[in-house]
């Protein structure tokens, strides 16, 4: 019977939770490129127009059943709409062969690309009219390289330092890099440049909130056993993510919802958590989770109180200008 007693004891305390505090990073949610690429499909759709999107406008599964649900439908070639429809370019941009396209097509073309990103393609544009040898770090067939490369289509496109070295010598270079890649690779990349040229031009187009969200991650990171990542398993931010809580030292788990939270041996030994998300990923999701990982991995105080610590941890994390929608829900509907 003592045995019985010391293997039931034993197994409730495997099943209790070890996960005393769960926060969320701060300056995380929906950036404002991919939220105002979201608010304009919702605002064509609402005036009733047949509104597409020229490839997902957004890296997460519940926004974009969200907008399939709105009647937005997602098309990934002009040739799917038909003359007259509306179609919605996402944050990342495309090339201006391809609005030229849509607008001799006969589409009302609303043109989502991130502020961010149409600077860089002004930029990229003047390199080229200024004549230098372009040089631009970034992810390949990644869709903001896609387009940033149809404003300088001789640019030499490099991704990890291996790369590097099939950029050749010449006297006059230019340094841009697509906006999500790590600040850290872009200041070695113009320091590996200095040596291939006489001159270098150098254009920091990382964009900032990249910066600030992986800044705010790191400090998270270094404050906690276990960081949980969340975004699409394609979002090339959301990856960069994770790598940087693992140079750190510190343990991450990616996924890209908090159904995927289901293990609690993956929170064995942890007592405390951080949250994070990528760029398509709502502040609302970030809350979800928090719930789930203290009702699966927390203490015994951490499951009867999951849904007001989440509550909490949004609270600390949120500010307005990191919601997911600018839109009132009249307007959205």
């Amino acid at each position: 019977m003592r045995g019985w007693d010391s293997e039931s004891r034993l197994g409730d305390n495997r099943r209790m939770g070890s996960v005393e505090s769960i926060s969320i990073a701060r300056r995380t949610g929906v950036c404002y490129g991919v939220r105002e690429a979201i608010d304009k499909a919702k605002l064509a759709s609402a005036e009733g127009k047949a509104t597409h999107t020229l490839g997902h406008v957004v890296h997460n599964e519940g926004l974009i059943a969200d907008l399939h649900q709105r009647g937005i439908e997602n098309v990934e070639s002009l040739d799917q709409v038909q003359e007259g429809a509306a179609v919605v370019i996402r944050a990342h941009g495309v090339t201006p062969e391809v609005l030229e396209r849509a607008v001799s097509r006969g589409l009302e073309v609303i043109d989502g690309t991130c502020t961010w990103v149409v600077q860089e393609h002004r930029e990229l544009a003047k390199l080229v009219d200024e004549g230098y040898d372009i040089v631009l770090l970034g992810t390949p067939n990644h869709p903001e390289v896609v387009g940033l490369l149809g404003f300088a289509p001789d640019a030499i496109l490099v991704d990890e330092e291996e790369d590097w070295v099939k950029i050749p010598r010449r006297k006059r270079m230019a340094l841009i890099t697509q906006s999500t890649q790590p600040p850290w690779k872009f200041e070695r990349l113009a320091a590996f440049m200095v040596s291939r040229c006489h001159e270098l031009k150098v254009v920091n187009t990382v964009c900032p909130v990249t910066i600030r969200r992986q800044e705010d991650t790191l400090e998270a990171a270094r404050a906690v056993d276990l960081m949980v990542v969340v975004g699409g398993s394609k979002s090339a931010n959301t990856k960069e993510l994770t790598r940087l809580c693992e140079i750190n030292g510190t343990r991450a788990v990616q996924i890209e919802s908090a159904k995927e939270l289901t293990d609690a041996a993956q929170f064995a030994g942890v007592k405390r958590v951080g949250v994070t998300g990528g760029t398509s990923t709502p502040i609302e999701d970030l809350e979800v989770v928090v719930r789930t990982i203290a009702q699966l991995a927390g203490t015994e105080g951490m499951k009867a109180k999951a849904a007001e610590i989440a509550h909490e941890a949004l609270a600390a994390a949120a500010t307005p200008q990191y919601r997911t929608t600018s839109l009132s829900t009249s307007d959205a509907s």
